[in-house]
């Protein structure tokens, strides 16, 4: 649904404006935006984005959060990271390279999303340079947080990659059902729930 036609429309704005990549914009610039952008509400489990697909768009996460998950030919699935209120997830990088999507993208909770195809906001990136610069920073900012959480899962203990994961998300923590926590981390959720009965997170 267009933002415009949406019942909640204002509170969809409101949150909007608090985007991590949104925010850089005026008042007139996002009113020019809002046409593009779909509202669509979705289940725990529901795909935004297929892995191996050309056929990109662009996220905003408005409520809930979402997962991007590396699924390999034996079907063994890798969560890369979450991403909640506030957010984006977007897969910039393999459109700019012309290949598809490496991950998919998947509702962990119920989730609310302002969504757009990839080539519109690639185009009103071109002419808006600041949110260009603020959206190219947030996006390797992510997939610097990808490198170093891959990085964790081979250097740190059981409990040293929860408290990390404590540390640097807690009001996630706090969120995430712990069966995809566990696999996030690389564990068993049974070793989560075991490390938190014997106290050691």
């Amino acid at each position: 649904m267009l933002i415009a036609n949406h019942p909640e429309r204002n509170i969809i704005r409101a949150q909007l404006k608090q985007n991590i990549v949104l925010k850089a914009l005026r008042d007139s610039e996002m009113a020019a935006l809002e046409p593009y952008l779909t509202v669509t509400n979705h289940q725990k489990g529901d795909l935004l984005q297929n892995q191996g697909v050309y056929e990109m768009d662009q996220f905003f996460i408005l409520d809930g959060i979402v997962k991007r998950q590396v699924t390999n030919h034996e079907a063994k699935e890798m969560i890369l990271r979450f991403s909640s209120e506030r957010d984006i997830e977007t897969s910039y990088a393999a459109w700019c390279l012309k290949t598809p999507t490496p991950y998919s993208i998947v509702c962990v909770t119920k989730a609310r999303v302002a969504t757009m195809p990839l080539p519109q906001w690639v185009d009103f990136l071109q002419s808006h340079s600041l949110l260009k610069q603020a959206f190219e920073h947030e996006v390797m900012n992510l997939m610097s947080g990808i490198m170093a959480h891959t990085i964790t899962l081979h250097l740190l203990d059981a409990p040293g990659r929860v408290h990390r994961f404590m540390r640097k998300f807690p009001e996630l923590f706090e969120r995430l059902p712990k069966k995809e926590l566990a696999y996030y981390l690389n564990l068993s959720p049974e070793t989560l729930s075991r490390l938190k009965h014997q106290g050691k997170i």
